[in-house]
Formats: C-alpha cells, sequence, structure tokens
C-alpha cells in the first residue's frame, strides 16, 4: 500500500551548499509564517553553536503542505563527522534532494551522503543550487555529478534523475539555469510530488516503528522520533519496546505528536508511513523497536559506522580547579557522557586508567571538539588529552583509518602544501591547475591530518580549503613524524606583568597577555623552537630612585594569539593536557612540576 498524500524527504548535500537556506525558502513558500522576511534565515538550525559556525551539526525535521501533500522535511549536516546522523536519517525518509554547488561540484561529503542515499534504494533529485555565484558553470557540475552517480553504483533508475537550478538564498528555483525566469521553489515542490515515491506500508498489520532519533522534553521526558514502517499507532495504547540487545518490556504511549511547520502537534493516531514522535517509554534507545505486543517481529538494528578517534576525558586537576565552573566532579563528568550517548550513537565511551578519566571515541577531531563545546557552555570544568587515532587488528595486521583529502589553494602556496602533505604520508591521486588556483586530492592516514589543519590555514594565508572523507581501514603506513613544537611553559604562580611578557615574545608566540593568571606548568605560549622553555611572565623591572637618558620609550607588547577551542586541540603535544571551563581554555603539561616532567621524560 503506497500513500500519496505524503512525501517523506530528506535534503543532503556537503558542508555549506545551502540545505539549510532551502529549508528557508520552503517554509516561507507554503505560507507558514505570517511575516516570511522576519522569520529570518536558518531558521531550522535553532542550536546558539549551529548559527556560530554556519554549520548544521544535528538533524531536524519540519513539515509543509503543497497542494494538499504533505511533505516531512529532513535537514541533515553536510559535515562528515556528524554521518551518523545522516546514515540514521535514511530510514526515515523515502527519497533524497541533494544539492551540488553550482561552482565547487560535487566535494567529498556529496560523495558520502549520496553513497548512504543510494545504498537505500532512495530516488534522488539533484538541485543545482547557488547558480546566481559569479563563476556557477552548472553544466559541468552537472557532467560530474552524474560521474559520480555511476561511481558510487546507482541503478539505472537512480542514474536518470531529475534536475532542477536553484538560487536558495534568493527563494528560487526552475528547470532551467536562468535566473530571470524563476519566481520561487514552487518547481523543486511540484518534483518531489511528481518523482518521489509516497511511503509503503500496511496499516492492517502489526505496528512496527523504528526508533532513529531522540530527544528531550522538559514536560513529556524522552521523547523518540521515528516513522511507522507497518500498523497504525494511537495515543494510550500498550505497545512492546524491543531495545538493541533483544531485551523486550512493555510500555504505555502517552504522548503522540506529529510534525506540522517547524513544530509538533498532538494527534489521536499515526499510520503507516507518517513520522511520529512518541513518549512513555523510559529506556529507549536509538535502534531501538517499538511494536505490536502481539504478532510483530523487531525491525533490523541500525548499523553506525565505527568511531576513528578518541580522546581522554577527565576531572579538572589544575590549581585552578572548580573556580569558574559549576560541575567540576567525575561523577558530573560521567553523567554527562551518558547523556551524551544517548543522542549520538556514533559516540563511545569507555573507562579509562586513573580516576574519573574517560576515553570518548568520535567520528573525527570536530565531532569530538563540539561536545567539549556544549559541556562547556553547560558549565562543565573538564580536561582533555590530544586526540589519537584508534588502531585495529584485521587478520592479524594492524590497520588504521585513512582519508580522502581534497585541498584548494593558491597556486603560489601549492609546493608548500604538497611538500607538508608528503611528510605525513600522502599519496596524491589527481592535481589540477585552474586560473591560478590548484586543486589536489590526497589518500593520506587520519594520524597525518591531526594538528595540520592550523597549519594549512597558516601556510595558505587563509585562503586555503581543506575537506575530508573517512575511506576506511588500511594496513599501518609506519611512524609519521612532523616537526614537534615546542611550549613556553610557566615556572612560576600569579599574573603576567607586561615587563615580563615583553621579553618572551621574541621567544616566540604568546597565548596570553598582561594581567591573565597563571600557574606552574601552564603554557603561556608557543616556543620558536621544538623544545619546551621554562619561563617566567611575572618577571617585574627592576626600579631605582635614579633616571637614566634610557627611561622613556620602551619595547610594544604585540597581542596574544587568540586560541579558540580547535587550536587548542591541534596544538597540544603527547605530555600535555587542555583545562576547559565555561569561561577559559588552558594548555598545561601533563605533569606541572619541571622537576617531575624532567625526571619521567629521562625514563
Amino acid at each position: 500500500m503506497k500513500r500519496n498524500d505524503l512525501r517523506n524527504i530528506a535534503i543532503i548535500a556537503h558542508v555549506d551548499h545551502g540545505k539549510t537556506t532551502l529549508v528557508d525558502a520552503f517554509l516561507k513558500q507554503s505560507n507558514l509564517f505570517r511575516d516570511a522576511d522576519a522569520a529570518g534565515t536558518t531558521i531550522m538550525d535553532s542550536n546558539e553553536l549551529e548559527r556560530e559556525r554556519g554549520i548544521t551539526i544535528f538533524s531536524k525535521n519540519a513539515s509543509i503542505d503543497w497542494k494538499g501533500t504533505k511533505i516531512n522535511l529532513v535537514d541533515t549536516p553536510g559535515h562528515a563527522d556528524f554521518g551518523g546522523e545522516v546514515e540514521r536519517i535514511m530510514n526515515l525518509v523515502n527519497g533524497c534532494l541533494l544539492l551540488v554547488d553550482a561552482q565547487e561540484g560535487p566535494m567529498p561529503q556529496t560523495k558520502f551522503v549520496l553513497k548512504k542515499a543510494l545504498e537505500a534504494g532512495h530516488k534522488i533529485i539533484v538541485v543545482v543550487n547557488k547558480i546566481d555565484k559569479p563563476a556557477a558553470r552548472p553544466e559541468w557540475v552537472l557532467n560530474k555529478t552524474f560521474d559520480l552517480f555511476v561511481d558510487l553504483g546507482a541503478t539505472d533508475d537512480q542514474a536518470n534523475f531529475p534536475v532542477l537550478y536553484a538560487a536558495a538564498i534568493q527563494g528560487v528555483a526552475g528547470t532551467e539555469p536562468d535566473l530571470s525566469t524563476m519566481k520561487d521553489v514552487s518547481p523543486i515542490l511540484d518534483e518531489v510530488i511528481r518523482d518521489i515515491p509516497g511511503p509503503e506500508g500496511d496499516e492492517t498489520a502489526p505496528l512496527q516503528i523504528p526508533v532513529i532519533n531522540i530527544f528531550y522534553d522538559n514536560y513529556k521526558g524522552r521523547m523518540a522520533v521515528g516513522r511507522v514502517v507497518n500498523g497504525t499507532v494511537k495515543t494510550g495504547q500498550q505497545v512492546l519496546h524491543v531495545s538493541r540487545e533483544g531485551v523486550r518490556t512493555t510500555a504505555k504511549l502517552s504522548v503522540l505528536q506529529m510534525y506540522l511547520g517547524l513544530g509538533r502537534t498532538d494527534v489521536k493516531e499515526a499510520k503507516a508511513g507518517d513520522i511520529i514522535t512518541i513518549a512513555g517509554i523510559e529506556e529507549v534507545q536509538i535502534g531501538d523497536s517499538i511494536i505490536a505486543t502481539e504478532g510483530a517481529e523487531p525491525l533490523p538494528v541500525l548499523f553506525i559506522e565505527e568511531p576513528t578517534v578518541r580522546m581522554t576525558f577527565g576531572a579538572n586537576t589544575s590549581p585552578f580547579a572548580g573556580k569558574e565552573g559549576e560541575f567540576s566532579t567525575s561523577r558530573h563528568l560521567k553523567e554527562r557522557l551518558e547523556r551524551e550517548l544517548l543522542n549520538d550513537v556514533a559516540l563511545t565511551v569507555e573507562k579509562a586508567e586513573g580516576d574519573g578519566r574517560f576515553i570518548v571515541s568520535g567520528r573525527g577531531e570536530l565531532h569530538l571538539a563540539i561536545l567539549i563545546e556544549k559541556m562547556r557552555r553547560e558549565g562543565f570544568e573538564l580536561e582533555v588529552s590530544k586526540p589519537q587515532v584508534i588502531f585495529k587488528e584485521e587478520d592479524g595486521m594492524r590497520t588504521e583509518p585513512f582519508e580522502e583529502v581534497s585541498i584548494e589553494c593558491p597556486e603560489a602556496y601549492a609546493g608548500l602544501v604538497i611538500e607538508k602533505m608528503g611528510k605525513r604520508h600522502a599519496e596524491m591521486k589527481d592535481m589540477r591547475v585552474e586560473h591560478g588556483t590548484t586543486f589536489l586530492q590526497f589518500e593520506i592516514p587520519t594520524r597525518g591530518l591531526i594538528g595540520y589543519r592550523n597549519e594549512f590555514i597558516t601556510d595558505t594565508k587563509g585562503l586555503g580549503i581543506l575537506n575530508t572523507l573517512l575511506l576506511g581501514y588500511r594496513p599501518f603506513v609506519g611512524e609519521i613524524t612532523t616537526s614537534h613544537h615546542g611550549s613556553l611553559v610557566s615556572m612560576e604562580q600569579g599574573k603576567t606583568i607586561t615587563y615580563g611578557l615583553v621579553g618572551l615574545q621574541e621567544r616566540g608566540t604568546l597565548f596570553v597577555g598582561p594581567g591573565v593568571d597563571v600557574y606552574k606548568g601552564m603554557v603561556i605560549g608557543q616556543n620558536a623552537r621544538a623544545e619546551d622553555m621554562d619561563v617566567n611572565p611575572m618577571k617585574e623591572k627592576k626600579l631605582s630612585n635614579m633616571r637614566s637618558s634610557g627611561d622613556g620609550p620602551t619595547d610594544k607588547l604585540e597581542p596574544a594569539k587568540e586560541m579558540t577551542l580547535e587550536l587548542c586541540i591541534e596544538f597540544i603535544g603527547d605530555d600535555e593536557l587542555l583545562e576547559v571551563t565555561p569561561k577559559s581554555l588552558r594548555i598545561r603539561k601533563s605533569i606541572l612540576d619541571s622537576n617531575l616532567r624532567k625526571r619521567a621524560q629521562a625514563k
């Protein structure tokens, strides 16, 4: 049985190709807002972190009514580190809108999200977005997109995809790449109804609902999001909850809701094909099944690709511990990480050696950095170690994760980039130069990329673009020797003084300005040489009651380098930790005492 009154679609693309902006246009087109202009932009990116960074981190649902048909829209993340969200969403929908930038064409993440959609057997509509760019080249982009479909093994039906052109920021689309003929985004919505099939399912069969997402409501408790595969579900119904391990418990559904616009509305019942949210099942988790008490089989458990990078999280042990955060104990940290596991299936947490320490594994540096930033904003204090890749043993052989790296940079800096990538065991797969811009493609161990992004931005004077895509596990390639940085380490505790810092700025790059509280063993800058140096940032100028002709103009103190969370994570060495509090980010040595540190290194 196929429903013609409903369409479930996901919007997929590489990061920053316009997914959330296109959803804005759909929501405004459907007259959902009284004043479309007042609704603003990136309406679906409701999270503070998402708005700051300009990326989608969490998938979100909305629905619109178009010519009597309800369209459920799912906005997905475009960054590889949040691929776990995209994998799950494929079980909610029956088709996808694939957005491709009219200038850049298919990028690494386009390949990842399209592969997942094709594996799920979904029908794809290609939207060539941003055709209002001066350097747009829609024909070239379309040819590259078709090549990508063929490379990924699309069926004849999938490869025969409909194509539309859009300028989502202007809220217009059409069947030809001509902006003057476009009025609104209705051609895309019409194509969705014409080309994407309605969901299939048997309303009379026993109930089956896979749990695809979880969120928490302050009034209703834990809410589960899923699509009714078969059967009909009603408020107050007795159901069977089957966990990922196969444990069965009965529960009563206290709340049943469906998406309406940007919000949710209570409904009495939902049929096969509907995307719903339910409450009343206490221990529900992503990947579980909600089925009828009799006659229904649990659905297959969701398979999510495993993490590749891990960091050690621990309770803050610095001299300033407990001064800036609300939650600073290992118990608080453990409870918060357990809570995160409920929503993020691509994350794993294990107990580490030492008191109050946990090994947290994720899809990449950004995946873990976002978790740290969320915890920091919630008032947590913690310390984290340098990211490390996760090795595996396969058939008696040691393997490690590899990534495909696509780089765009001005031609003048290409030689330096190739040299640095070569030192990291990267293998060049492609190189081309167009209009003074060099496009490079490498395959590199994930180990080689850790700590390189910041260096890459410096090497290309901020003009380079670097994108990555996980390729999987391959045989270990041996040690990677990259230039080790040296740190300027404070040998005293107190407030920094301008005079002391002026003397130190010749030694390297400072991370702190005057009047900043520092402690013994805290890293206050990067040494120009590849070795650590103990320094005194509290050094005062010796004063006397004699004037000399040398008094007067003094050396100028340069502004300190601003260290963001990502820069700190890339900077920290093997013997260093990052102290994270709601107000500060401090890099420190694992062993604060310099004498004990030297003894440990001697061993």
